[in-house]
């Protein structure tokens, strides 16, 4: 299977983070357009939906001659600054993608089991939470997430 500019994008976006053993990378957006043969826009759209807070990167942009990206990895000291994190960026309603990215975010810092975050993203899905108005599903996703996220503050 093929792989897509943007996914090759954001692994070596990655690896540069990897490699460097850094949480911070300043990148030129030209510069990496440049090196993958691409358009701005496409680096632009890469950073938009593969280093979100949710994924547990921060993003900030300067635009300009001198213009860069920098892209920081978010470390937290414990899990419970994470949960704390991830349950006031829930909100009141989410979509299934984002709660999808939020479950893998924590199995990705180590905060739940593979297990767990299957059983967390079977009762995520659309299909489980099978209401007619999007919205209303978009709320009682939020409110499942946070209440699971809630439950694993306390050792039982």
């Amino acid at each position: 299977m093929g792989q897509n500019i943007s996914d090759v994008i954001e692994r070596y976006l990655k690896s540069i983070m990897t490699d460097q053993e850094r949480d911070l990378i300043e990148i030129k957006r030209s510069e990496l357009a440049k090196h993958f043969e691409c358009v701005p826009s496409q680096i632009n759209y890469v950073i938009r939906t593969r280093f979100t807070v949710e994924k547990g990167y921060i993003v900030e942009s300067k635009r300009g001659g001198g213009g860069y990206i920098r892209i920081t990895k978010v470390q937290h000291t414990d899990h419970l600054d994470l949960y704390d994190q991830l349950i006031e960026l829930i909100g009141g309603s989410i979509d299934q993608d984002t709660g999808k990215s939020i479950i893998l975010r924590l199995l990705e810092e180590g905060a739940i089991s593979k297990r767990e975050g299957n059983i967390m993203l079977a009762t995520i899905e659309r299909e489980v939470i099978a209401l007619p108005m999007p919205s209303h599903r978009d709320a009682i996703r939020a409110n499942v997430l946070k209440a699971m996220l809630s439950s694993l503050k306390y050792k039982i």
